[in-house]
C-alpha cells in the first residue's frame, strides 16, 4: 500500500540470534557430509544453503577446518551422552560395559557424518580448539571411568586402565567403521550381530586373571 511503512519485523535470511547461526551451520555441514561426503563440503556452499552473508558466515568459522572441528565437537558431546546413558541404563557392571559397546556402534551407524569427522583424520592437527580436545577426551574418559569402576569390583583385569580402554575402543571402532563403510554387507553380515559377538569376546578378554 502506497505510503505505508516497511515491515521492519521481517528478518533477512541471514539474520539469526547470536549462537543460532553457528548451530545451524554445524547442522547443515553434517547434512552435506551425510549426502555427499566430507570432501564435497565447502564453507561457502553451507552458507549459501542457509542464505547467510559471507560476513555472518566468517564471523563464526574462519574456514572449513574450524567448521569440521565444530561438527566433531558436537559429535563427541552426543557420543559421551549416549555412552553414559547406556552405562547407567544397564545398571553399570559388565552389562553396562556391554551396553556401551553396542551404543558406540549404533551411534556411528546413526551419525556416520559426525563419526567420520571425529575419527577420520579430517581435523587438521594444527587446529587449536580446546573445546574439541576437551570433548574428545571427555567421551573417552567415560570408558576409562567405567573400566576403573569394574576393576574396583574385581570384574575386569587390573591392567593399566587407559591401555585397557584403548583395546576396547579399537575393537568397537573397527566394527563401527566396517558398518558405516558398508563392508559388512559385502560379507552378508550384520553390524548388530558382530558387535554383540565382539562385546561377548571382550568380556572374556577382560576377565580377571586367576
Amino acid at each position: 500500500m502506497a505510503g505505508s511503512r516497511p515491515d521492519r519485523t521481517r528478518k533477512r535470511p541471514d539474520t539469526y540470534h547470536h549462537g543460532d547461526l553457528r548451530r545451524a551451520l554445524v547442522h547443515e555441514a553434517a547434512k552435506t557430509m551425510q549426502a555427499h561426503g566430507v570432501e564435497r563440503l565447502t564453507l561457502r556452499a553451507v552458507g549459501d544453503r542457509l542464505g547467510v552473508s559471507r560476513t555472518a558466515l566468517y564471523r563464526h568459522f574462519a574456514d572449513k577446518a574450524t567448521l569440521l572441528a565444530a561438527v566433531a565437537r558436537e559429535g563427541f558431546i552426543s557420543l559421551r551422552g549416549e555412552l553414559l546413558t547406556a552405562w547407567q541404563g544397564a545398571g553399570r557392571g559388565l552389562e553396562g560395559l556391554d551396553a556401551m559397546g553396542i551404543a558406540y556402534v549404533q551411534f556411528a551407524i546413526t551419525h556416520p557424518a559426525h563419526y567420520r569427522v571425529m575419527f577420520g583424520g579430517f581435523i587438521d592437527s594444527g587446529i587449536k580448539d580446546p573445546e574439541f580436545e576437551e570433548q574428545a577426551s571427555a567421551a573417552f574418559q567415560v570408558l576409562v571411568d567405567a573400566l576403573i569402576a569394574l576393576q574396583r569390583e574385581g570384574l575386569v583385569r587390573r591392567d593399566e586402565p587407559r591401555q585397557l580402554a584403548q583395546f576396547v575402543w579399537a575393537t568397537v571402532h573397527g566394527v563401527a567403521m566396517l558398518g558405516i563403510d558398508g563392508q559388512l554387507q559385502h560379507q552378508h553380515a550384520d553390524a548388530r550381530d558382530l558387535i554383540q559377538y565382539a562385546v561377548d569376546r571382550l568380556r572374556a578378554a577382560l576377565a580377571p586373571r586367576d
